[in-house]
């Protein structure tokens, strides 16, 4: 009798046919797994044919379309053509390969389709024991706060709000940050992710008052250049109140000397984030958790999951040591979000309460169970495993005269390069990391450190092995020697930055 009013309605999206569903849904899930137990198969990465490409500029349909026929358009349009971060030959950015255990968990929350900007519900339990975890991890204390984001972008911006709240007071909510009583000023090195300097531009702070720090000879911040900037903007009637520390920068790897830059604020009264986009979750593995000694006394951590914690995209969290200035900075009470000691309106303080997002994924899903299924042990281990293949890359590196190391390996980022002629050396490596990307055998990418154009390979993959990498650097070797070789012969250079 409901199958029959449920087929009469016109107005429903579910199927009139579950077991057609059903089926149908067990298909596109074996695919999925079919698509990573054989991943190593396919090519990391190819370019997308122009009639692909067409594909995706239809206008949208008016009329219902078979999902079998969606599925098909899926695995031969879609799926060939990602970025190919789930590959092991994936080493260009700092992007995890995900697990099918996450893969499942988004299933489900997807199915379940909780709205988790607060509420009494349990999916909010879920988030708040993450939170409990985390503290645990980094040894901040009871009261810290924290939320998922989407990624490292939006904490970084959130924890320079809650910073620039406490400094300047919580009337800028209402009054605007011209009716400040004084100008801030905040710090970072110049190896530091964009990301920082388009916080303090979204905040409305100015990117001119973001003071970029130099690097040191291991690429981390200069403490002593960092003391000088603070005791100028000092003299000057500025108010230095953020320092935003790396760990794990995003050229090469390098983590910021933390208890020096806690010494330093502590003694200045100065706010202490950490961007840890990826090298803040070392703190699981023993082996690598000594590189963050200092990031349990800062004030705030930003860090994304979906990095070496391998949780499929997207799952970024932002860590807050004032959990109430963290409350202050965000909660809006209004009636139709009026808060119950009692029924389905209980629960607070809610999510909503601690970012600028009122309609929220359930992230924390795919976190849990990843976390559950593989334990932390697991995953330190996995994180301390793509370190040691990134000390096999420098090794193989090293022993090839055809190669040079352009910066010190801190964690799991090398850059390096084909040694060529000066004038050519830039645009042949350039040319080397574009070609290897399409050969599909892996995907490097590159970047510019003191003037030289490095290829950066990023081991962040646990699926990644010793034989990835022998194939990444005997395909620069063959590359490098052909495209050095056409340079010499064609006696001209196309024209880019000297080496």
């Amino acid at each position: 009798m409901n199958k029959d009013r449920q087929e009469a309605s016109p107005t429903t999206l579910d199927p009139s046919d579950w077991d057609a569903m059903r089926t149908q849904g067990h298909r596109m899930l074996d695919d999925m797994f079919d698509y990573l137990e054989n991943i190593r198969e396919r090519p990391v990465w190819q370019p997308i044919p122009a009639e692909v490409h067409a594909q995706f500029r239809q206008p949208a349909p008016q009329a219902p379309n078979d999902l079998a026929k969606l599925h098909q358009t899926f695995l031969e349009r879609i799926l060939p053509y990602a970025a190919g971060n789930s590959h092991p030959g994936f080493m260009g950015w700092v992007n995890g390969g995900g697990n099918p255990v996450g893969m499942l968990a988004e299933m489900l929350a997807a199915g379940l389709n909780a709205n988790l900007g607060g509420r009494n519900q349990i999916p909010v339990e879920v988030e708040r024991q993450v939170l409990h975890w985390v503290r645990g991890f980094f040894r901040y204390p009871d009261h810290a706060s924290g939320l998922f984001v989407t990624g490292t972008s939006m904490a970084n911006l959130i924890a320079l709000w809650v910073a620039s709240r406490k400094a300047l007071g919580m009337q800028v909510r209402s009054q605007g940050l011209s009716a400040a009583s004084r100008q801030l000023a905040a710090y970072t090195s110049a190896g530091a992710h964009g990301c920082v300097a388009q916080a303090m531009d979204l905040a409305g702070l100015g990117t001119a008052a973001l003071r970029i720090i130099p690097l040191n000879a291991q690429f981390e911040m200069d403490l002593a250049a960092l003391e000088r900037a603070i005791a100028e903007d000092r003299a000057a009637g500025l108010h230095p109140f953020f320092i935003a520390a790396t760990a794990g920068s995003v050229d090469v790897g390098a983590v910021d000397p933390l208890n020096a830059l806690a010494d330093i604020a502590q003694r200045e009264k100065i706010w202490l984030h950490v961007d840890g986009a990826f090298g803040a979750l070392a703190i699981l593995s023993p082996e690598l958790a000594p590189r963050l000694a200092g990031i349990e006394r800062t004030d705030s951590i930003a860090f994304d999951f979906h990095k070496w914690g391998q949780v499929p995209y997207d799952a970024g969290f932002i860590l807050v040591r004032d959990g109430e200035a963290h409350h202050d900075t965000f909660a809006s009470p209004v009636s139709y979000l009026r808060r119950e000691t009692r029924g389905l309106a209980g629960g607070s303080p809610w999510p909503c309460d601690f970012g600028p997002d009122l309609s929220r994924g359930f992230r924390a899903l795919k976190t849990w169970f990843t976390i559950q299924a593989y334990g932390t042990e697991k995953l330190g281990q996995v994180m301390a495993g793509t370190c040691a293949l990134a000390q096999y890359l420098k090794q193989r590196i090293e022993a090839e005269p055809a190669l040079e190391l352009l910066a010190p390996v801190s964690l799991n980022i090398v850059c390096f390069r084909f040694r060529c002629e000066a004038p050519e050396s830039n645009r042949i490596n350039a040319e080397i990391a574009v070609a290897l990307q399409e050969s599909g055998i892996a995907a490097p990418s590159t970047t510019i450190l003191s003037g030289r154009l490095a290829i950066r390979a990023a081991i962040v993959n646990h699926r990644t092995q010793r034989g990835d990498i022998d194939a990444l650097i005997d395909a620069t070797l063959s590359l490098g020697a052909k495209l050095a070789k056409s340079g010499t012969e064609s006696g001209t250079s196309t024209g880019t930055t000297t080496a």
